[in-house]
């Protein structure tokens, strides 16, 4: 086995680790520690975790070695607007920029079809599988590569901030968008419109998530309301230092 397919399977194996939230946000490891784990010498694995911090899955310390990148709602959004700032330029002029390989639809719709199972299901480890190799398999229609490869990473950036929210709060219709099969039926009749609409559709799910992301987290930051005196104590009466709103 080569040094750069040894690097390749450590950076996969490592992003699936990620993605199925074992490796948890804010979780520090060194090349070392990783090293034993897959009993491998510490050069291929020092470049995997390079490629998976040029990838911003990873932050990286001279002295700490290597933690897993949290990310805010906020960068969630960001995420939302780039991804769809870069769709709508698609869409600008798609016969220029988009080579759809009908040959390719029938894998596609099976990707979808499965992932919409597995949403329904609520199984999240074979829903991000699906979900990651349908926006992968669509990406290939797009003729420039840099566009395929910046959508992709944004893709696995959003599971990375998803997946667990999504273990702590559970999956259901108001956080997952299940549009998958509409959007290849559209792409497959040439229908940009369509194409445009069901796109639309999905980053408007994504932004009112992060809204109800916020919100939570905005409640669960607020005071609670005020404690009414217990019978026979005065209201003036100055809270006991064990008293929780």
């Amino acid at each position: 086995m080569t040094r750069n397919t040894l690097r390749q399977q450590i950076a996969d194996a490592l992003r699936d680790e990620v993605l199925a939230g074992r490796l948890p946000p804010g979780r520090e490891f060194t090349v070392k520690q990783i090293a034993e784990q897959y009993g491998v010498s510490a050069t291929p694995v020092r470049e995997a975790l390079f490629d998976l911090s040029a990838q911003g899955l990873l932050a990286s310390d001279q002295h700490r070695g290597f933690q897993v990148r949290e990310f805010t709602v906020a960068d969630y959004r960001a995420m939302a607007e780039a991804r769809a700032l870069v769709v709508e330029g698609l869409f600008r002029n798609p016969a220029e920029r988009v080579a759809v390989r009908p040959e390719a639809l029938a894998s596609i719709r099976r990707r979808a079809a499965e992932a919409v199972r597995a949403a329904k299901g609520g199984d999240l480890d074979v829903l991000i599988g699906y979900d990651l190799r349908f926006w992968r398999e669509l990406g290939q229609f797009v003729l420039n590569p840099y566009i395929t490869e910046f959508l992709t990473r944004l893709r696995v950036q959003a599971w990375v901030f998803a997946v667990h929210r999504l273990r702590r709060d559970g999956m259901d219709e108001d956080v997952l968008w299940f549009g998958h099969e509409e959007l290849v039926d559209a792409i497959s009749r040439g229908d940009h419109e369509q194409v445009h609409a069901a796109m639309h559709s999905y980053y408007a799910h994504a932004l009112a998530w992060a809204d109800r992301l916020e919100a939570r987290a905005a409640g669960a930051g607020a005071p609670g309301p005020p404690v009414p005196p217990e019978s026979g104590e005065s209201p003036e009466a100055p809270e006991s230092p064990g008293h929780c709103a």
